[in-house]
């Protein structure tokens, strides 16, 4: 069984009319496996390659809110929203510091929990982590 799932990457963009990002995590959703997780990993080199004065633990504060919202773990109304709800909050357009790519969909030919999560950590590995 095939199930689609939509993915964004999480990035920095510290002088926002510069349009220069970094991409420090990847967000998953699949509705068909009731999964929404988000990976992060925030390297303070290459932020502060682009922009030496960057608040890197502000950064790391926000990725890691990224990652509680898709858990259900903040704070407030987000937590109470459906996954899909949270989701499209989290991918909404931003001109802030933390925004996400566009969404963009894929698909799982072994629709186990297992596979869709082993999506994740490939997309993670491909555009996140430094090669």
């Amino acid at each position: 069984m095939t199930v689609s799932f939509d993915y964004a990457v999480l990035r920095v963009v510290p002088r926002v009319e510069r349009q220069e990002f970094v991409n420090i995590g990847v967000i998953v959703f699949c509705l068909e496996r009731r999964f929404l997780q988000a990976k992060v990993h925030v390297d303070a080199a290459r932020l502060q390659a682009l922009w030496p004065s960057l608040d890197i633990a502000l950064v790391q504060q926000h990725a890691d809110a990224v990652v509680r919202v898709c858990a259900g773990q903040s704070q407030g109304e987000i937590a109470s929203l459906s996954l899909r709800e949270r989701f499209h909050w989290i991918t909404s357009p931003r001109s802030t510091m933390i925004q996400t790519s566009p969404v963009h969909t894929g698909i799982c030919s072994d629709g186990s929990s297992e596979a869709v999560e082993e999506r994740l950590d490939r997309l993670y590995r491909q555009l996140v982590l430094p090669e």
